[in-house]
């Protein structure tokens, strides 16, 4: 198979000067440059000094919100899109100037992109076709596939004739008979419902332990992001603004960004925490309850030569616990949810949602606008900088 390196990757939209050129875009449907992208004499950045090494068979997932350039950069992989700087390596090859069809890379597309004329087992032949590989190759790689998806009992159907998640399998098995160095997947499964999805999920983390292929995959979705990827690259305005394994990203964000998009609920953020050094150790003040820092995350404020001052704290709402005496808050609403409750409340002005196990509460005890104490270990606590957003907890 084969490693991907992208080295300095840019990708810019260029200016359209020409209004009669812009009209006939917008009605043959192009979305306007989205309003987060950053706007440069060239044009529209797109993607900003993308640098990233995939290694052989490894799962690696672009996330981020739309328009935050994901789906450009799998598409410059493709050849799909022309690469304005940089340089992209699939192997030791350099890719920038080589023509899609000469990358050995499939691709899976988010709307299925299947032949309606075709049955199953046509759709899946059809790349080996006009590879001219002999009938009975095409035959023994086609079944196979069928029965490593479950879809061998649908080879004589055409695709109108197929569910939604039927028919993202059989996309996906007409890009693995080809047997590419590279498998990129363009947010498959975001036209499928909750069920259907999850059941893909899964379906794809079992294809890719029977098949030996680099996988680079596109969503906007945290949990595919979180339960496919051997690491995620998390991405806004065009830049990454981390790579890391799923644990990591979670763990240890390295801003507010990655510390608010990942994760559901999000992030619990306090605005105007303060932060004490005291005798040689640090402490946070939050909502008027002080935490004194573990000795790890002392060592690394102190690597860091941390100043005092406020910060911004934050904590997950599942390390979030009720207790007898701690931070106050109001109640506002509360949602079941099964084993666990989410309780929506405002402490001091700042809203807060707490994952609490039910086995854990007394919800008859619980009304809106009743008064609750809650805590957290400081040991999960993240702390960042109030202007750069940047987190405090890394070592610099």
């Amino acid at each position: 198979m084969a490693k991907v390196i992208l080295k300095n990757i840019k990708k810019i939209y260029p200016n359209t000067s020409d209004g009669k050129k812009k009209k006939k875009k917008e009605e043959v449907g192009h979305d306007e440059p989205k309003a987060n992208l950053q706007i440069t004499d060239k044009g529209v950045v797109a993607v900003q000094d993308f640098n990233l090494e995939i290694a052989d068979k490894e799962f690696v997932v672009l996330v981020g919100p739309s328009g935050c350039g994901k789906s450009t950069t799998l598409r410059m992989i493709a050849g799909l899109e022309e690469i304005t700087e940089g340089e992209l390596y699939i192997g030791d090859t350099l890719m920038n100037d080589v023509a899609p069809k000469d990358r050995d890379i499939a691709m899976v597309f988010q709307n299925y992109a299947l032949y309606p004329h075709m049955t199953v087992y046509e759709n899946m032949a059809f790349a080996l076709k006009l590879r001219k590989t002999p009938k009975a190759e095409i035959d023994k790689k086609v079944r196979e596939a069928a029965a490593i998806l479950d879809i061998t009992d649908y080879l004589d159907r055409k695709p109108k004739a197929l569910s939604g998640g039927q028919r993202q399998r059989v996309a996906i098995g007409r890009a693995i008979v080809r047997e590419p160095r590279v498998l990129l997947m363009d947010e498959p499964l975001s036209n499928l419902d909750a069920k259907l999805r999850n059941q893909m999920r899964a379906e794809i983390i079992k294809l890719r332990q029977k098949i030996n292929t680099t996988f680079v995959y596109v969503t906007h979705d945290q949990t595919e992001a979180m339960t496919l990827g051997d690491r995620i690259v998390i991405m806004k305005d065009g830049f990454i603004q981390q790579i890391g394994t799923p644990q990591e990203v979670f763990n240890h964000p390295g801003n507010l960004f990655v510390a608010g998009f990942i994760g559901t609920p999000q992030m619990d953020f306090f605005n105007d925490a303060e932060l004490k050094l005291e005798g040689g150790k640090y402490s946070v003040v939050v909502q008027g309850n002080k935490f004194v820092l573990t000795d790890a995350q002392q060592e690394i404020l102190k690597a860091n030569n941390q100043a005092a001052g406020t910060v911004i704290a934050g904590i997950r709402p599942v390390h979030i616990t009720l207790a007898d005496k701690g931070i106050q808050a109001n109640m506002d609403v509360y949602e079941m949810m099964g084993s666990e409750v989410h309780l929506h409340m405002n402490a001091g002005g700042t809203d807060v949602v707490a994952v609490i196990p039910t086995t854990e509460i007394d919800l008859s005890k619980v009304s809106m606008h009743s008064v609750i104490d809650f805590t957290f270990d400081p040991a999960l606590l993240h702390l960042f900088d109030k202007e750069t957003g940047k987190s405090l907890l890394v070592k610099a």
